[in-house]
């Protein structure tokens, strides 16, 4: 990778829209370098302006003032300049769904001029990494749109610009593809290809080269990844504790502690000095009869550093809770089970979206259901809620049967929509008052359980706000509240956190323990691999399938499949491709300077590697076996899975 020379460079930078008091700021003056041949990438939540910002540099949008500068082009004087040097992959990318995707290749092949002798083994090699040899004869308007979002990425990647801009491409990919697709990216970099890519993902910052954090129009930090968790002020702790919730709250208001936020059974946490720090923390917690079974320390997440950075080094203690004075006591299901289905089906026709799926939800329990768009999620979702009638198989939703009692599910569950399905045009009580009325709450019980909402979700004080003026974090806890005003026992959350600030993420986490703990069901759907760590128990679905089910300690136990090394190297592409031709390496990925390894042995692995490489003159700086990452987990499941498909066929 040739990383000699600044290809964009932006001075200044700003957009703004309209006047007066409905002025607003997308773009606050940035400064941007990117190199040359570097993976870049610009991350952060819905409406931090990213979009603009990238548009910005296509020349699709005029910025309000700033200058801007790529391979030598003045995109604010000079905007056809950029004719033949960047390629622009949009969110709301554009397919046409009456040709097949093999055709929508040719036609963009076409577009961007793609030479003959070039272009067949091009599309095979795109077709077959983003896994749509298959599918090439299909019409688009055919495809799931995990599959649409795949083809998209391959029409984008049909040229090699100098430039190639790509926003938010991997939303509603699954991991396997999403890997495949960052080798395919490191692949074109090999092509001297400068790549700039957006996304929400503070996972997937891991793999860039550099990152800029973006929030409310500022880029508040740009550094390696590296570069970013090293500037952290602290250090971060993993304690494994029970009673968690009593060991959350002393947490919380203990002077050594900050940034204390729930993953799963773990309590993750910042201190100044772990050496120092964790045997008070211990000490405090062993005093309230709080027993620890692990405390660790561990690196820091790009979510630590970004919230650290937001918060400004000030600490947000807050405990947010579900006491609820209108509360009655929460539903409860005959037994301890809320949700129970077994071989549940749906077919469409000569297609299996679910086929025989069978899993069961505690009392409480918060359920992770995860799976790439087009793999049955949202199909089981409908036929627990009772909108979809299954084709065969059984299942219980909060003492309700879900193929005769379906009209007796709704007032049981709750169910809050990636979008919110708040209405804009309404004030915040305004849009209380509808659900309210949708729910058939009475007048007495509605006040109070409106005082409730608007207290859980910060808003007290802001009842006449109109609701297109809250923030992201704001529009969610809203959603939230609307969803659960009928205190319903199991409560379906789809894509909750999408697009919202690590903050606003991390508060609405703590709303969903407090709900469990009150004994509510919580049954969420996620694209976020480091999200689902909040979870107790994980379902994976692919291809109509439940493939593991286990909490996320559980699945990395039982993986039999063999052990993960984590390989830091100064090529980390080359790397990759000799460890695959090695004998006992059974997968790997890249993750930035970083390659991880699926092996038979590490230890013989490990040998292998540093002889291999050290006599080709690329010595690795750093070997060393890691836990699997839920991403390296799923996407071990996910090739198992087509293994066994492919071995029937």
């Amino acid at each position: 990778m040739n990383m000699d020379g600044i290809i964009i460079t932006t001075n200044g930078l700003a957009k703004t829209y309209g006047f007066g008091a409905k002025k607003v700021e997308a773009v606050r003056g940035i400064d941007l370098e990117v190199r040359r041949g570097e993976i870049f990438g610009l991350v952060g939540p819905d409406g931090a302006g990213k979009t603009t910002t990238m548009q910005m540099l296509c020349g699709i949008l005029t910025p309000t003032r700033g200058e801007a500068t790529i391979a030598g082009v003045d995109v604010i004087k000079n905007p056809s300049g950029l004719g033949g040097r960047i390629g622009y992959m949009s969110e709301g990318f554009t397919l046409y769904g009456s040709l097949s995707v093999r055709e929508n290749l040719d036609f963009f092949a076409d577009l961007y001029k793609v030479p003959a002798e070039e272009r067949e083994q091009r599309i095979s090699d795109l077709l077959r990494f983003t896994r749509l040899d298959r599918a090439a004869e299909r019409r688009a308007e055919l495809l799931s749109g995990g599959m649409k979002k795949k083809l998209a990425l391959a029409c984008a990647l049909t040229y090699s610009p100098q430039v190639l801009f790509l926003d938010e491409p991997t939303t509603g990919v699954d991991p396997v593809s999403r890997r495949d697709f960052w080798l395919l990216l490191n692949d074109f970099l090999d092509q001297g290809i400068t790549i700039f890519v957006s996304t929400p993902y503070m996972d997937e910052a891991e793999r860039f080269h550099r990152v800029a954090l973006m929030h409310k129009g500022q880029i508040i930090a740009s550094e390696t990844p590296a570069a970013l968790r090293s500037g952290l002020s602290g250090e971060m702790l993993d304690i494994f504790a029970q009673p968690q919730r009593e060991a959350l709250s002393r947490l919380r208001v203990h002077p050594r502690a900050s940034h204390v936020q729930v993953f799963g059974e773990r309590l993750h946490l910042l201190v100044a000095d772990s050496k120092h720090d964790l045997p008070e923390l211990k000490t405090d917690l062993s005093k309230h009869n709080i027993q620890i079974s692990d405390a660790r320390r561990t690196t820091p997440s790009l979510e630590d550093v970004f919230v650290a950075m937001l918060e400004k080094g000030t600490v947000d203690n807050r405990q947010w809770t579900m006491n609820d004075p209108a509360s009655s006591t929460v539903h409860r299901s005959p037994s301890d089970t809320a949700v129970n289905v077994s071989d549940l089906t749906k077919k469409f026709g000569e297609f299996t979206a679910v086929n025989n799926v069978s899993f069961r939800v505690k009392e409480g329990e918060i359920f992770g259901f995860l799976g790439p768009n087009g793999s049955g999620k949202t199909t089981t979702i409908r036929m627990l809620c009772g909108l979809l009638t299954p084709t065969s198989g059984a299942g219980m939703v909060a003492g309700r049967d879900i193929l005769t009692q379906q009209s007796d599910i709704k007032p049981e569950i709750g169910y809050m929509s990636q979008k919110f399905s708040l209405y804009n045009d309404l004030t915040v009580e305004e849009n209380l008052d509808f659900y309210a009325g949708v729910y058939g709450l009475n007048n007495s019980r509605l006040d109070a359980r409106k005082r409730w909402a608007l207290e859980m979700a910060g808003l007290a004080g802001r009842e006449r706000a109109m609701t297109r003026d809250l923030s992201g974090g704001w529009k969610q806890r809203l959603a939230l509240g609307c969803s659960i005003l009928h205190e319903p026992s199991v409560l379906f959350l789809d894509e909750p956190t999408s697009g919202v600030d690590p903050i606003s993420r991390r508060t609405f986490w703590d709303l969903i323990y407090g709900l469990s703990a009150r004994g509510v069901t919580v049954f969420v759907t996620t694209h976020y691999m480091d999200e689902a760590e909040h979870c107790n128990t994980l379902g994976l679905i692919y291809n109509g399938r439940l493939i593991a089910h286990g909490s996320p300690a559980d699945l990395r136990n039982n993986m039999r499949a063999g052990q993960m090394l984590e390989v830091a190297c100064p090529e980390p592409l080359r790397a990759l491709r000799r460890m695959k031709e090695m004998d006992g390496v059974l997968g790997a990925g890249l993750y930035g300077d970083r390659v991880h390894v699926l092996v038979e042995d590490a230890k013989r692995l490990t040998r292998d590697i540093e002889s291999a490489f050290a006599s080709e003159g690329h010595p690795a700086r750093h070997i060393a076996p890691i836990p699997f990452s839920l991403e390296d987990l799923f996407v071990t499941f996910i090739e198992m899975e087509e293994s066994r498909n492919s071995n029937h066929v």
